[in-house]
């Protein structure tokens, strides 16, 4: 399970806490709860999100070298064979 889906699941089950309460500081203090939870887990889902694009452009940096040097290589090759 993903961090963000726990988290989740804990602002639910704080909402559900919140809902049943029948003291005016348990509801307040489940509802401040549920907002932390859901914000924990906006955060999760926006560092998983930057993480998969950090990977793509570091995916697509390794390819831009290889090609440099397999360039740099075809260039040496032929500049020997002269």
């Amino acid at each position: 399970m993903k961090d963000q889906e726990r988290y989740r699941e804990l602002a639910a089950q704080a909402r559900a806490d919140a809902d049943s309460a029948e003291l005016t500081n348990v509801r307040d203090r489940c509802l401040r709860a549920e907002t932390a939870w859901t914000i924990m887990a906006e955060r999760a889902e926006r560092t998983e999100r930057l993480r998969a694009a950090h990977e793509v452009a570091k995916a697509h940096e390794a390819a831009a070298r290889a090609a440099e040097a397999e360039a740099a290589t075809a260039t040496a090759t032929a500049t020997a064979a002269e």
